[in-house]
């Protein structure tokens, strides 16, 4: 058999396979991966994207580009991956706010759920109630008696509407009965650094982006959002400890792909994740963050259980979606 009908056979061999297949064996990852990051530089996702990536790079094999997409409160970056083409090359470092805004947002332009393929959840923890310094409070109980003494003059800064750090907000007001005037960013990033500044006064931050902040004294924490105190801050009580009974809130982030990418990517991208995340458990313990590392199934499941905790708390605490 000459070499051209050789080329043939072998086309027609590859149409003939089922699609996964014949992906699989052009062999997985052949160039480098992208990570979008729906967020500014200086927030939670974008610190843990960039902790984790060079594990992740060395067991796939391949440079892993992390490429901030921020704006919109993630939408812009989460609709630039689920419309991205499902090959395995386009990756999105999705956040709670993914499965927060179908609650608060009429019309999205994508779907939560039929739109990613979900690879693994990352970690997950607490965010940290804080305030600037010059505020005379200590905590929740005070944070509270000087609010309702001064209705709608303490300000709050937010990741944008729709955020985890916006929604931890909207629960405490509703939760206590408490006014402030919400002022939004484009991230966490840049909120951080108005409350530093003391430009804006309160906000709840995630424990990735915050706690140096906390420790260093440039913010006062006031206590944390976890069933649990934080390790990290073990002298920090919850929210709920501290008076607001049955209030909870985790901030998550995990790794998606687009619907449609070949089930043999999900499983390489899965083990590299978690593999990568495993060797450094020890270290984001320190920061008070669990890894967790699932699977795509158990992810899935749990996406499903945030949708519903969090329209649950839109309606209860007012919220109707715009």
């Amino acid at each position: 058999m000459d070499s051209r009908k050789q080329s043939l056979v072998l086309c027609a061999v590859l149409v003939a396979l089922p699609a996964t297949q014949a992906w699989a064996q052009a062999g997985y990852p052949s160039k480098p991966v992208r990570v979008v990051v729906p967020s500014s530089p200086g927030g939670g996702t974008d610190i843990l994207t960039r902790r984790i990536t060079p594990g992740f790079s060395q067991r796939l094999g391949q440079h892993v580009v992390v490429d901030n997409r921020g704006g919109a409160a993630t939408i812009i970056g989460n609709e630039i991956v689920a419309h991205a083409a499902p090959d395995g090359y386009t990756l999105l470092m999705g956040l709670s706010t993914l499965t927060i805004l179908p609650s608060i947002r009429k019309e999205l332009p994508y779907d939560a759920l039929k739109d990613f393929a979900p690879i693994t959840q990352a970690v997950a923890a607490p965010n940290i109630l804080v305030v600037h310094p010059s505020l005379p409070v200590r905590s929740v109980k005070e944070l509270v008696a000087f609010a309702r003494r001064r209705p709608g003059e303490l300000n709050y800064a937010t990741a944008g509407i729709g955020s985890n750090p916006h929604l931890s907000m909207a629960l405490f007001l509703n939760m206590t009965g408490v006014k402030m005037v919400h002022i939004t960013y484009k991230g966490l990033g840049p909120a951080l650094v108005d409350v530093i500044s003391g430009q804006v006064v309160v906000m709840f931050g995630t424990m990735l982006s915050t706690l140096r902040h906390v420790q260093s004294g440039r913010l006062r924490g006031v206590a944390t959002t976890g069933q649990k105190r934080s390790s990290a801050l073990p002298d920090l009580p919850t929210v709920d400890e501290a008076g607001v009974k049955g209030y909870e809130v985790t901030q998550w982030y995990g790794l998606f792909a687009p619907a449609g990418t070949p089930a043999p990517a999900i499983d390489t991208l899965n083990r590299a994740m978690v593999a990568a995340l495993h060797a450094e458990k020890q270290k984001f313990a320190v920061d008070g963050v669990e890894t967790v590392g699932s699977s795509p199934a158990e992810f899935q499941r749990m996406l499903r259980s945030e949708i519903a905790k969090w329209a649950k708390v839109a309606r209860s605490s007012g919220i109707k979606p715009r």
